[in-house]
């Protein structure tokens, strides 16, 4: 384990302490401009973060959904979301997380994804496969449609583009649909027991430890066009297998 990722590791364990503090308590929620809501848990836990990173690589850039951009011109660059999921935080439900990832010259290199509430860390970095709670996960090798099961997230979007028909003709294809959401389905879907996942309107420090961590599990991880993530990313199309991710890709045909 690199040095690297030993620090997003520790970092994920401090911000869970802060998330727990706050989580079930009563706080204050502003609204930001973009109509999202932010806590003083989400800002507390970032500045914990931040902390923890910078003191261990003080050269290295930070990318934070809270506190903004330190250093950004760097080779190495840490893509921050302390609590994604504040929606789900402010009304007491689990399906939030901490995601920390590092940018390496534009790769993504390093993945951390904690759940607090559902008592998960998946962790990832390039070449050396992905793990969940300690134990090493593979994505399946499921390569029937008719046999997957596809979750659907944040398809705002998509639901106003030509490509929602495509989207409707897969649910009824596919052996189940489901709609996890946030970290959780790509969790499911690294560890193998969900095959494909479609979703827009995200932000790249929504997905990029994640996208690390599915690909290492073995999956396919871009955008709905075939691209590789960028911080300009704003939907996702991830599977479990090459091919799946090409048919889909053929299908959508997402501009």
């Amino acid at each position: 384990m690199s040095p690297f990722l030993k620090t997003a590791i520790e970092a994920a364990k401090a911000a869970q302490l802060v998330i727990n503090k706050y989580y079930d308590g009563e706080f204050d929620v502003e609204i930001k401009p973009d109509l999202s809501p932010v806590t003083i848990a989400d800002v507390e836990t970032e500045e914990t973060i931040k902390k923890i990173i910078l003191d261990a690589f003080p050269d290295h850039g930070f990318f934070g959904e809270e506190t903004g951009k330190v250093n950004e011109d760097a080779d190495y660059n840490w893509l921050i979301d302390p609590i994604d999921g504040t929606k789900s935080f402010v009304r007491g439900y689990p399906f939030f997380s901490t995601q920390i990832a590092l940018m390496h010259k534009g790769e993504l290199i390093v993945g951390v994804s904690n759940s607090p509430g559902f008592n998960e860390m998946a962790y990832a970095e390039k070449g050396q496969g992905a793990w969940l709670n300690g134990e090493k996960i593979q994505v399946s090798d499921i390569a029937d449609i008719s046999k997957s099961t596809l979750s659907l997230g944040n398809i705002a979007t998509i639901a106003g583009k030509p490509q929602w028909q495509t989207v409707g003709e897969l649910v009824q294809e596919v052996h189940r649909i489901r709609g996890y959401g946030d970290f959780y389905h790509y969790h499911l879907l690294a560890s193998g027991k969900i095959d494909t996942i479609i979703e827009s309107d995200v932000n790249i420090l929504d997905i990029a430890a994640l996208s690390v961590i599915v690909n290492e599990a073995g999956g396919c991880f871009t955008d709905l066009s075939g691209e590789v993530l960028t911080l300009d990313t704003t939907s996702v199309l991830a599977c479990n297998l090459q091919t799946t991710h090409q048919h889909l890709l053929d299908r959508l045909d997402y501009q």
